[in-house]
């Protein structure tokens, strides 16, 4: 069997919540080893669930990608059964050790000895509060890569503020292009695309800067401000206003360029859409013959693209009173048949039932010792030759501790048992943590 891209390379993940655990999981899946840091005094929130020991009547209020714990049931260590962590930490290893105390940062250090890449995305300030710098890291190894992901970089007045994926869209202006004409924004859902566009960009990083070590020797420290990251998503917006003076409003699910129509239709069905866009005349007439060519789409107000988009709310409504009469998937298929842009708004059942998901593998069956035996999303990409595979299912706290530290770090037993007493090596977190 080929070997994995990455394999060889051991990567100290220090990451927190979506940002930098999406990038160590994406390298993961290539072949690093990741070895996630931890700390069973310290709750690091929104990273292994909202809270350590949630009670049932909390979790049945919570969101599902935090406490959509397998059967809605938080189990001993709700920490390895929530689906916020588990979706980002397959393929990894977990170690614990308290890095607040200076034993904990000699333990660190003895690992970063041993390793290629450190990866962090918390706040600034708290890698300078324990000493974890660039310098720091070159005295221990001097090719050593250190790459930073914080929310507004590591200079600025914004340096230290925190951030989720939901502030940083705020920032960069995301929140006030979506939503409807009629809405402000506080009326939108919490999106978190940065969050994973960062998550890329930062193992692209790493990867770089691993070629660049291969041909020079040297390490690098790479800083990569997650809202400068994630603002060229909006780059047409952007350009809109430097080069016309406009400043781009909500569109609901229409086309700023001025595809007509383009919009989500309701179907057959209770709660059942269409996505369509037609950004063509010839993509227009694709759409009228499957609608039998109905008299009003003959009409001069719909005549052309600029007259399509002139007299989109009229077109909607009479558009939707078309495709309210067909099944999402069939009437995708029509549409498709004729070259029109078209397919169905898939929920989460759809999407596992998906025949082309289905066909090409996409979800993977993983049996996990804490949580059990589900379906899992799969990987990003695939690469002819090296399967892509669920090498591992996603890390609990303190599994690897035994590996980590007497295989990776050399301990002796008789020096394992004293950390162990010393509170750095375990699998629950402290019973204070709630």
């Amino acid at each position: 069997m080929s070997k994995l891209p990455l394999e060889g390379i051991r990567i100290v993940d220090i990451t927190v919540v979506w940002a930098g655990t999406f990038a160590t999981q994406v390298m993961a899946d290539l072949g690093a080893e990741v070895i996630k840091v931890e700390n069973i005094h310290i709750w690091q929130t929104l990273t292994r669930g909202m809270q350590a020991r949630p009670s049932k009547e909390l979790i049945s209020t919570q969101v599902p990608m935090v406490g959509g714990y397998p059967d809605r049931e938080p189990g001993d260590r709700p920490w390895n059964r929530s689906p916020l962590h588990n979706s980002l930490y397959r393929n990894k290893l977990s170690v614990t050790v308290d890095l607040r105390i200076p034993k904990g940062m000699e333990i660190l250090k003895r690992l970063i000895q041993k390793s290629d890449v450190i990866y962090e995305n918390n706040v600034p300030e708290t890698m300078e509060k324990l000493g974890i710098t660039y310098d720091w890291l070159k005295e221990i190894k001097e090719d050593i890569i250190f790459i930073r992901v914080p929310a507004y970089g590591l200079s600025g007045p914004y340096k230290n503020y925190r951030a989720l994926g939901v502030h940083l869209e705020s920032v960069i202006g995301h929140n006030v292009v979506r939503g409807y004409p009629d809405m402000d924004p506080s009326s939108n859902s919490a999106v978190y695309m940065g969050d994973y566009v960062a998550g890329v960009q930062g193992a692209f990083a790493v990867m770089a800067v691993l070629h660049y070590r291969n041909r020079t020797g040297k390490g690098q420290l790479v800083e990569m401000a997650q809202a400068e990251g994630a603002m060229p998503m909006l780059g047409e917006m952007i350009m809109d206003y430097t080069m016309n003076n406009r400043v781009q409003g909500t569109l609901g699910n229409r086309d700023m360029h001025g595809a007509a129509p383009c919009g989500c239709y309701r179907c057959k069905g209770e709660d059942r859409w269409i996505n369509i866009t037609v950004s063509s005349d010839e993509e227009w007439r694709g759409l009228c013959k499957v609608m039998g060519n109905p008299s009003w789409a003959q009409e001069e107000r719909f005549s052309d693209q600029l007259n399509r988009a002139k007299n989109q709310d009229e077109l909607d409504a009479l558009l939707e009173k078309w495709t309210i009469n067909y099944d999402s998937y069939e009437l995708m298929h029509l549409l498709q048949k004729e070259g029109v842009p078209a397919g169905p708004v898939m929920t989460a059942p759809d999407c596992f039932n998906d025949p082309h998901l289905k066909e090409r593998g996409f979800f993977h069956r993983v049996s996990h010792p804490e949580a059990g035996t589900h379906l899992y999303p799969g990987f990003l990409f695939r690469i002819s030759d090296i399967p892509m595979e669920y090498r591992k299912p996603p890390c609990r706290m303190g599994e690897h501790n035994e590996y980590v530290y007497k295989e990776v770090l050399e301990v002796s037993n008789e020096e394992y048992t004293q950390l162990e007493a010393e509170g750095h090596i375990g699998m629950d977190f402290d019973p204070h943590i709630r």
